[in-house]
């Protein structure tokens, strides 16, 4: 079995498209008494899917949801954290929108979301999974929780970076930048 992380479906493309490297993270409602962690330092990204979250981004109104066979969930996109940063200045936080494409809403809104204000950050790499894969939906991937566990991927499966090395560097000085009063750790 592997890990996966649940993200919206659009921000799971838009990871592996190569044009977002970050994923901005308070928790889900199961995520336990010590709260949410980026725990797993390599896992699928598991596309999950609401009507509004292009409405929730910066993307055009036009955007399509990726959505695969109704009842199946389609696991195209690998990824592992280069660094984490713990985020715990608003200013900083809505200073990161060239980083991504959640719009200042939905950043605010995860920064207030409980009672200590803050953000996780994931630096990523990203890797498009080929061929990718589908599996049947059950209940035990709903619910408000970051990590499910799913089925093993083809054997045969290659991993294809999003960004070149250079353009993955180049990011993440620019963020570590950004980040001046954040707090972050190296995982490579």
């Amino acid at each position: 079995m592997s890990t996966a992380f649940k993200e919206w479906a659009i921000i799971c493309d838009t990871l592996g498209s190569g044009a977002q490297s970050i994923i901005l993270r308070k928790g889900g409602i199961h995520e336990g008494r010590d709260g949410f962690s980026f725990k797993h330092p390599e896992f699928f990204l598991f596309p999950t899917l609401f009507h509004e979250q292009v409405a929730r981004t910066r993307l055009p109104a036009s955007t399509p949801i990726p959505a695969g066979p109704a009842g199946e969930i389609g696991i195209r996109h690998f990824a592992r954290i280069e660094w984490t940063a713990t985020i715990t200045s608003l200013e900083i936080a809505l200073g990161l929108q060239p980083f991504h494409v959640w719009n200042a809403e939905v950043v605010n809104e995860r920064f207030h979301y409980d009672e200590a204000p803050g953000l996780h950050l994931a630096f990523l790499r990203v890797f498009r999974c080929e061929p990718s894969w589908a599996f049947p939906d059950e209940p035990k991937y709903g619910g408000c929780r970051s990590w499910v566990t799913i089925p093993d991927p083809l054997e045969a499966m290659k991993l294809i970076p999003a960004l070149t090395d250079e353009e993955h560097h180049r990011r993440s000085a620019a963020l570590k930048a950004a980040l001046s009063e954040a707090v972050y750790e190296n995982l490579s």
